[in-house]
């Protein structure tokens, strides 16, 4: 499971078209509608009497692969105890600095989500933009989706999204995608592997930099003011069914209260490239 470097730098900037507000109205809505967890800052605070240790780990919610936290950030600003998790030092960097200009209270903690670590229970756990195609064998699902459950307060909810085996095999397997910005571009190669259902995807990234003195003489400043640095990254994602999704929700201990396609939230179709999980966890009885 290969973690984000150099391309952190610049994830914010290629990812600004991602409806990450609609993301987190959604998912609030589903924590509102089946979750335990309820928002305890600001405006959203409980009504007093609503407290206590139990209460403070119910109201928990978890953000797995975070990244930069864009996302951590919307929900922490409904009022939600956030804590982040992701297993890149760099990303965890991006989404510092977002904490320290909003003067949020998220916990962030650097952690590969297989092996998750808390220090006790929750009442939510996300994992959305793709995170989980990240996990490349069942096992890894498995052993993720065990700690997940294991760390859910009983009634817990898990909501994750994933990308399907025909996004990858039928939409951008094989397909190069480019942008070109001012300041920076990228090319994002994929090779899809169809029998191991495994997406290879190449990145080159250019960004624009100052040349330093150290490094440059005069003359050769005045031909080469700017300097684009290149940077490559490779990443491998795996496609899943949510047949397959279903039954590692269910050997985690956890059922299905519902699954919808991710674009459209309607019922999820042949066609579907991305689809929403929502989980809820169900073998460990109630805490009074």
């Amino acid at each position: 499971m290969e973690a984000y470097t150099d391309f952190a730098g610049v994830y914010d900037i290629f990812m600004d078209d991602t409806p990450y507000g609609e993301w987190a109205e959604f998912l609030a809505s589903q924590i509102e509608t089946y979750g335990p967890s309820k928002p305890v800052r600001g405006n959203f605070a409980p009504e007093k009497g609503e407290d206590g240790v139990l209460a403070s780990e119910r109201n928990l919610v978890v953000d797995l692969g975070c990244g930069t936290g864009t996302l951590t950030e919307l929900l922490a600003g409904k009022g939600y105890d956030m804590i982040g998790v992701d297993n890149s030092q760099e990303m965890l960097e991006a989404a510092l600095f977002k904490k320290q200009e909003s003067q949020s209270e998220i916990l962030y903690l650097c952690q590969d989500m297989r092996e998750l670590n808390l220090y006790s229970t929750v009442g939510t756990v996300i994992s959305v933009c793709d995170s989980v195609n990240y996990l490349l064998e069942d096992e890894d699902v498995e052993k993720t989706f065990s700690l997940v459950n294991n760390y859910l307060y009983p009634g817990g909810l898990f909501i994750f999204d994933f990308n399907t085996v025909y996004k990858y095999g039928q939409v951008i397997g094989d397909a190069t995608i480019a942008e070109n910005r001012e300041d920076c571009s990228f090319i994002w190669e994929n090779y899809y592997h169809e029998d191991e259902r495994i997406n290879e995807y190449d990145l080159t990234v250019f960004v624009r930099e100052e040349c330093a003195a150290s490094q440059a003489g005069p003359s050769r400043q005045q031909l080469r003011p700017e300097l684009f640095r290149r940077f490559t990254e490779t990443h491998f994602q795996r496609g899943y069914t949510l047949e397959e999704m279903t039954g590692f929700v269910e050997r985690a201990g956890m059922q299905v209260v519902c699954a919808m396609d991710a674009d459209t939230h309607e019922a999820v179709r042949d066609v579907s490239e991305r689809i929403y999980v929502i989980a809820r966890e169900c073998q460990k009885g109630t805490k009074s």
